[in-house]
């Protein structure tokens, strides 16, 4: 491999070394503590509404480095008025789910319209939307408390010690079922892999070297085993992680093999253009928007199973995390670039980040401050690379 193919291996898998590094950095701090079975349990529990959030948000940054303020107001709002009607109206919970992603949705909606058809900036857009609806979460639970008692909605999204997807069986100690995951889990990616690469081929397109093929796959096949096997050896598949990977695979798909998906780079990378070409460039704001408050509302039943409650200054801070993981995981800052899987390790780097740092009791506050640093470097890489690539 020459250098110039080296230097492109090298930049396309940034964040990756990256997270590798870090992670190895934390073990080595915490004794290895960091790569138990439960805390890394504990990394998908704890932040599956940034992979939700971050997944929407990228769809935002893709139109043209645009972000979503309003995220944790909207997972604040959907919590609290799905908790008070299941709690206090005694609402059925099927109902309720349905009523909290409409909300969500309609809130998208609302402020899709004043930014794709009137163009209001999406920043003050979002910044009102922001105050808006953390001001009516405050509303809604009266300044209070409430205590989420059902059980089943605990369970699908989540929350609590017990939320697990079964053992079917029944291994002492170890999950079978867990492990039997990602053992299909890796047959499932490496025929991806083969087949995309062979049609790549058979349609006359560039592709990597087959070298560089097979060390890729054979990483993160590796790292998915080693994935399946530490969650088998704690209580097996969190019901979170099932969330998480119906909207990674769903949005996956749909910005790397449909037309809608390939609008949302078209628009970032050049919207005049885009607009002569045909395509309704306010509609993919629309949809944007609209999608950023449907996932709002999931990431907000999350996070209400996950505490079991719902409270006043829940959300807070969750969209700094979900456009820092879209940053720091290769979306570009002026758009039309970035993927869902890149999104993904940018979350897990946070995630660790906060995880390593908790284990080792370093305080609060310097903890925005590292992952304030780790936000402006990625932006900053993205920057020079850019301005290196048109010299």
């Amino acid at each position: 491999m020459d250098k110039a193919n080296m230097k492109a291996v090298l930049q396309k898998y940034t964040m990756i070394i990256v997270l590798i590094l870090v992670t190895l950095f934390f073990t080595w701090k915490t004794g290895g503590k960091i790569l138990l079975p439960q805390n890394i349990s504990n990394l998908i529990s704890q932040n599956a509404y940034v992979f939700v959030l971050a997944t929407g948000m990228l769809l935002c940054i893709l139109t043209g480095g645009n972000i979503d303020l309003s995220v944790g107001s909207v997972v604040c709002f959907v919590g609290a008025v799905g908790a008070v009607l299941m709690e206090n109206f005694k609402m059925n919970m099927g109902v309720a789910v349905i009523a909290m992603l409409v909300i969500g949705t309609l809130i998208g909606a609302w402020q899709g319209y004043w930014i794709a058809f009137v163009r209001i900036p999406p920043f003050i857009t979002t910044l009102s939307g922001m105050l808006v609806f953390r001001g009516l979460s405050n509303v809604v639970l009266n300044g209070l408390t409430v205590s989420l008692n059902s059980e089943a909605f605990i369970k699908i999204f989540g929350g609590g010690a017990n939320c697990f997807v079964p053992d079917f069986f029944g291994v002492e100690g170890f999950n079978l079922t867990c492990m039997l995951a990602g053992i299909l889990a890796v047959v499932i990616y490496v025929l991806l892999q083969v087949k995309g690469r062979m049609s790549r081929v058979k349609k006359g397109y560039e592709v990597d070297p087959i070298s560089g093929m097979l060390v890729k796959t054979v990483l993160i096949s590796a790292v998915i085993l080693a994935f399946a096997y530490k969650l088998s050896r704690y209580k097996g598949i969190p019901s979170a992680l099932l969330w998480v990977l119906i909207v990674v695979l769903v949005y996956g798909y749909i910005t790397s093999n449909t037309t809608t998906g390939r609008y949302f780079y078209a628009v970032g990378g050049n919207e005049k253009a885009t607009k002569l070409s045909g395509i309704n460039t306010d509609k993919v704001y629309f949809i944007a928007y609209l999608n950023m408050g449907f996932l709002s509302a999931l990431a907000g039943m999350l996070t209400i199973a996950r505490m079991t409650s719902a409270q006043p200054t829940y959300g807070q801070n969750y969209e700094m995390d979900a456009i820092g993981s879209c940053f720091i995981g290769g979306a570009s800052a002026y758009g039309g670039v970035g993927t869902v899987p890149g999104v993904i390790v940018g979350a897990i780097l946070m995630g660790v980040i906060n995880l390593g740092m908790s284990i080792m009791g370093v305080d609060a506050n310097y903890q925005r401050v590292v992952k304030g640093l780790v936000l402006l470097a990625a932006v900053i890489f993205d920057v020079v690379s850019k301005k290196g690539a048109q010299k």
